[in-house]
This record gives C-alpha cells, sequence and structure tokens, in this order.
C-alpha cells in the first residue's frame, strides 16, 4: 500500500505541469493541434487543424461549410491540445487550453491572417507560401480565433523523474520467474 505523498505514484501530477518556456517554445515549434468543439447533439468532437498563435491568441481557418463553424457559432466555447509530438522536442509535452471563438469572414482579417498563416505553415518556402495563401482565399473560408481563458500544461518529463527506472529506455537484464 502506497503513502499520500506526491512521489509515491501517478495520482497526484499537479507538480507535472509544463512550465511556461516549454509552453512558448511548445507553441512556436508546432504546427498542428486538435481542435476540439461541441456537435450539435452536445458531444465533444476534435479533428487536427493546423494554427497560427498571435498575441495570446491562436487563429485558425476551415470552410464555412464543415460542421465546426456551425457548431462553434452555435456554442463558441472550444478547446485546442497541442502536444510536442513529432516536434524536435520529443513527446510528452502537452498544453490544452479552453476558451471562446469568434469566426471571422471580413476582408480585412482574411488579408491579415492568409499571408502569415502560410509562412507559418510553409516557413522554408517562399513560393509554397503563396501557393497555399492563393488556395486558401476561397470565397466561403473562415477564420476562427480562438481566445483561451483556461489551460492545463503536461510535462512527462516531470512524472518520470518520479520513476527513473519505469523511464528507462535500457532493456531490463532481471528475468522474473
Amino acid at each position: 500500500m502506497k503513502g499520500n505523498d506526491v512521489d509515491d505514484d501517478y495520482e497526484n501530477l499537479t507538480e507535472c505541469g509544463l512550465g511556461t518556456e516549454l509552453e512558448q517554445q511548445l507553441i512556436t515549434t508546432q504546427r498542428e493541434c486538435t481542435f476540439m468543439w461541441t456537435n450539435k447533439a452536445g458531444e465533444a468532437f476534435g479533428v487536427i487543424m493546423s494554427f497560427l498563435p498571435h498575441d495570446g491568441t491562436f487563429w485558425l481557418t476551415a470552410a464555412e461549410r464543415r460542421a465546426r463553424i456551425s457548431a462553434i457559432r452555435r456554442f463558441p466555447r472550444a478547446s485546442i491540445c497541442i502536444t510536442s509530438t513529432g516536434t524536435d522536442m520529443g513527446t510528452g509535452k502537452t498544453i490544452t487550453y479552453k476558451g471562446d471563438c469568434i469566426v471571422h469572414a471580413s476582408r480585412d482579417i482574411k488579408d491579415w491572417f492568409y499571408p502569415r498563416f502560410a509562412r507559418w505553415i510553409r516557413p522554408n518556402d517562399e513560393g509554397a507560401a503563396k501557393v497555399f495563401q492563393t488556395f486558401l482565399d476561397s470565397p466561403d473560408r473562415v477564420i476562427i480565433e480562438f481566445r483561451p481563458d483556461y489551460k492545463l500544461g503536461f510535462d512527462s518529463a516531470l512524472m518520470w523523474a518520479r520513476s527513473p527506472e519505469a523511464a528507462s529506455n535500457q532493456p531490463s537484464t532481471e528475468i522474473n520467474t
């Protein structure tokens, strides 16, 4: 039987939050998030979407006809989760935000968003960014501005520090019978 010490097990992970510096690194390294909303039936749903971080908000885009657009127009609360998987940060670092969405369709917002988003997604190829921008700028595309008001981060390195034996990548030489 285990004691009540925070480090005895993985029940209490409050001390394993993602630090501010790693959060910012994750936001500026990753290009995709899981965008989650509530559908018409009141059920949670989500998809992977590319995002553009800007001044504490996250900007995304989709065709107006996508179910997520009518859903967030009906109920503007949503969540996004950004993970380090697939980045040079390795795995095990996540940040989840919940907040409000504003759906934009104005030309001014599109003219601001599309060039920045295209360069963000295609940073090393100006030609590809321009083509991407052209394809994005379609008549029925809208921009989602996600304004977070709550966050929950996790850094698995802090969890694994509690049990280095469990985190080890070394093969076990012990044989259990």
